[in-house]
C-alpha cells in the first residue's frame, strides 16, 4: 500500500531559507501573503492531497476514464473530489482578484501543484490545463473574452484545454490543417481534428473551453500562418450560463500506459463557432503563454512523482528485512537486516533524495523569478528575472520529468519483485511519469530550445542570468574551508559547462547538426550544474546552523549535498566527453545501414 505525506519542512526550507520567499510580500499585490498565511495554504493543500486525492490515485488508475456515445466519465470519486477542490478555492489560487482569484504567488502555487501531482497526477491535470487557458486569455484575450471566461475558470465551473496536435503532425505545427473560416458576425467556423487533448472531454465541469490553433483562409504557409481561437463546448449565455451545444465532439479517448484517470481525447471540430484570441497569424505567440506555463508545470509533475516514489522507496527500505549487512548483523535481534543497510540500496535512496530535493530547489528558483518578473518595481529587475525563467524553463521541464521517471524506476528497484506488481503502487508512478518526458514538447525538443534558441538569445543575455550568480557564489565562498568540497565540485562542473557551451555554439554556427547532436547532453549537464548550485547553497545554510539542528534536518541537507557532489556531479565529465566527440558518429551513418543485415 502506497503512502504520501506532504514534505512541508523541505518546501518551507527552499521557499524561505534558500530563496527568501518572505521578500515577496514587498511586491505590490503580494502584501497580504504573510508567512503564517502561506503556511496555512501549504498545510491545507497537504491535507487535501493526502486525505482526498491520494486515496483515489490507485482506484482511478485501475478504473480509468470511460467513453460511451460521445460522453467521457471520470473514475469513481473524481466528481466529488473536484467539487471539494473548487469549494476550497483551489482553481483560482494564482488568478487575479479582479476575476475572483486569490493572487497567490507563483512560487507558493508551485509547491501546491507538486503536492497535487504527488497525490494524484491524473486528477491534477484537469485544473492544470485550465490554468494554462486562463493565462493565454488573460494576456491576449479581448476584454469581452476575459469577462466571459476568466471568472468561470477561477470558480472552476468551466475548464480549459490546449488543442495543438493533429493526427499527421505533432511538434511541427506549421503542418496543421484545422481551418477557421470568418463569419459575418465576427466569429469563425472551425473545422478539423485534434488529438492527444488532455481533459478534452469529461464530466467535472459545466463547460469546456478549447483554445485551438487553426489557419484562416489568408494565412501564409507554415508556422507564421497559425492563429489561436477560443472555441467553447457550449455557447456562453449573457447571464453566465451555457447555451446550445457547439460543433465540438469527442471522437474517442486514448488507451494509455499511464495517467489513465486523465482523459486524453480526440476532439472533432465541425463548423464550431470560435473567436480569435490575439492577432491573426500570431497564434503561436499566444499559445506559448500556455505552453511555457505548462512546461514548468510538467516539470513539477515529474518532481511530484519523484517525491512520492522516494517516500515509498524509503519506507520499504526501512521495513523490508532482507539479508545481513556486509560487515555483520545490524539488527541481530531480527531474522534479517532492513534493506537500508545495503550500500547499493543506500546509493539508490541518496540518488533519489538528492535529485528530488535538488529539482525542488531549482523549480523554486524559477518560480520565485516568475513572481519577480511580473511584480518587481523596476523594468531592470523584471527583465533580469524573466531572463532566468526563459533560460531555465526547458531545463526544469526536461530534468524534472527525467528525475520523476528515474526516481520512480529506482523505487521499483528497491522494492524488487514487489515493485513490479500493483500491490505497492510503485509501478504506477513509473507509468505515469513516462508521459511527462514526452508531452508539452519532448525532452529532446526542450534541449533544442535551450541550445538553438535560449543560449544565443540577445547575444547570450539569458546565459548571463545563470552564469553570473554561479560565478559570484564560487568566488564569494572560495576561501571558506568549510565550503571547499562544495565550491570545488561546483567550480569543476561549471567550468565543464562553460567549455561545452562555447564548443557547441562555435560548432553549431557552421553545422547545425553539431548543436543538435550535443543538445540533450548539454541540457543534462546544465541541469546537473544548476542543481549542484542549489546543493552548494543549501550546504552553506546547513553549515551555518551548527548544533542548532534538533531534528537533524540540516545535517541531512549537508550529507545529501556531499553525496551529490561526489556521486552525481562527476557525470558532467562524461557528458562533456560526449559533447566534444562531435556529431559525426551520429550523422555519418547512412539511413539504410540502420537495419543492414
Amino acid at each position: 500500500m502506497s503512502v504520501y505525506n506532504a514534505p512541508l519542512r523541505d518546501m518551507k526550507f527552499v521557499l524561505r531559507e534558500l530563496f527568501d520567499g518572505s521578500s515577496l510580500q514587498t511586491y505590490k499585490g503580494y502584501e497580504d501573503f504573510s508567512d503564517d498565511l502561506i503556511d496555512a495554504v501549504l498545510e491545507e493543500a497537504g491535507k487535501l492531497s493526502s486525505e482526498v486525492l491520494f486515496p483515489l490515485n490507485r482506484s482511478g488508475d485501475e478504473e480509468g476514464c470511460t467513453f460511451e456515445n460521445g460522453v467521457v466519465r471520470t473514475p469513481s470519486g473524481f466528481k466529488e473530489a473536484y467539487k471539494q477542490f473548487i469549494e476550497g478555492g483551489w482553481t483560482g489560487t494564482t488568478a487575479s482578484p479582479e476575476y475572483g482569484g486569490q493572487g497567490l504567488p507563483k512560487a507558493v502555487n508551485a509547491l501546491v501543484e507538486e503536492m497535487l501531482c504527488s497525490a494524484n497526477m491524473a486528477f491534477a491535470m484537469y485544473p492544470g490545463l485550465t490554468h494554462g487557458a486562463y493565462n493565454a486569455i488573460e494576456i491576449y484575450g479581448t476584454e469581452e473574452q476575459k469577462q466571459t471566461y476568466l471568472p468561470k475558470f477561477v470558480e472552476g465551473t468551466w475548464s480549459g484545454t490546449m488543442c495543438l496536435t493533429e493526427p499527421h503532425c505533432g511538434t511541427d505545427l506549421g503542418l496543421i490543417r484545422t481551418k477557421a473560416v470568418p463569419q459575418d458576425d465576427g466569429s469563425v467556423a472551425v473545422t478539423g481534428t485534434k488529438i492527444f487533448i488532455s481533459a478534452g472531454e469529461h464530466d467535472l465541469t459545466q463547460n469546456i473551453v478549447h483554445l485551438v490553433l487553426a489557419k484562416l483562409p489568408d494565412a501564409p504557409p507554415g508556422i507564421k500562418g497559425i492563429s489561436l481561437f477560443v472555441v467553447p463546448k457550449f455557447m456562453p449565455k449573457p447571464d453566465g450560463g451555457v447555451g446550445a451545444r457547439n460543433g465540438v465532439a469527442c471522437g474517442s479517448i486514448e488507451h494509455k500506459m499511464g495517467i489513465k484517470a486523465s482523459a486524453t481525447c480526440v476532439i472533432n471540430f465541425d463548423n464550431a463557432t470560435g473567436w480569435l484570441v490575439g492577432e491573426k497569424h500570431k497564434g503561436m505567440r499566444a499559445m506559448f503563454a500556455m505552453m511555457n506555463t505548462a512546461r514548468l508545470g510538467v516539470g513539477v509533475q515529474g518532481l511530484g512523482l519523484a517525491e512520492v516514489a522516494l517516500q515509498n522507496g524509503l519506507l520499504y527500505a526501512r521495513e523490508r528485512l532482507q539479508g545481513r549487512g556486509l560487515k555483520g548483523a545490524v539488527a541481530p535481534e531480527k531474522p534479517a537486516d532492513p534493506l537500508i543497510v545495503h550500500p547499493d540500496v543506500r546509493k539508490n535512496l541518496l540518488t533519489m533524495k538528492s535529485m528530488t530535493e535538488g529539482v525542488r530547489a531549482l523549480s523554486m528558483w524559477v518560480a520565485i523569478n516568475q513572481d519577480i518578473a511580473s511584480h518587481a518595481a523596476t523594468p531592470e529587475e523584471r527583465q533580469a528575472a524573466d531572463d532566468l525563467v526563459q533560460l531555465l524553463t526547458p531545463v526544469v521541464k526536461a530534468m524534472g520529468t527525467d528525475t520523476g521517471f528515474d526516481v520512480a524506476n529506482l523505487g521499483v528497484q528497491i522494492f524488487g519483485g514487489h515493485g513490479y506488481i500493483r500491490e505497492h503502487g510503485m509501478e504506477q508512478y513509473v507509468r505515469d511519469a513516462r508521459i511527462t518526458q514526452i508531452y508539452e514538447g519532448t525532452n529532446g525538443i526542450q534541449a533544442l530550445d535551450l541550445v538553438g534558441r535560449k543560449m544565443g538569445q540577445h547575444y547570450g543575455r539569458y546565459l548571463r542570468a545563470f552564469f553570473h550568480p554561479v560565478q559570484d557564489f564560487i568566488e564569494a565562498n572560495a576561501t571558506d574551508p568549510a565550503m571547499e568540497e562544495m565550491v570545488l565540485g561546483l567550480a569543476k562542473a561549471f567550468g565543464r559547462l562553460q567549455q561545452a557551451v562555447g564548443y557547441t555554439a562555435q560548432k553549431g554556427m557552421s553545422n547545425p547538426n553539431e548543436a543538435g547532436a550535443a543538445a540533450s547532453d548539454l541540457l543534462r549537464m546544465f541541469a546537473y550544474v544548476a542543481i549542484g548550485f542549489m546543493w552548494a547553497r543549501s550546504a552553506k545554510i546547513a553549515l551555518g546552523k551548527g548544533n542548532d539542528d534538533p531534528t537533524g534536518f540540516y545535517k541531512s541537507k549537508l550529507k545529501t549535498a556531499q553525496f551529490y557532489m561526489a556521486r552525481v556531479m562527476p557525470q558532467t565529465g562524461a557528458l562533456l566527453s560526449q559533447i566534444l566527440a562531435g556529431g559525426d558518429t551520429i550523422m555519418n551513418i547512412e539511413d539504410a545501414l540502420f537495419d543492414a543485415a
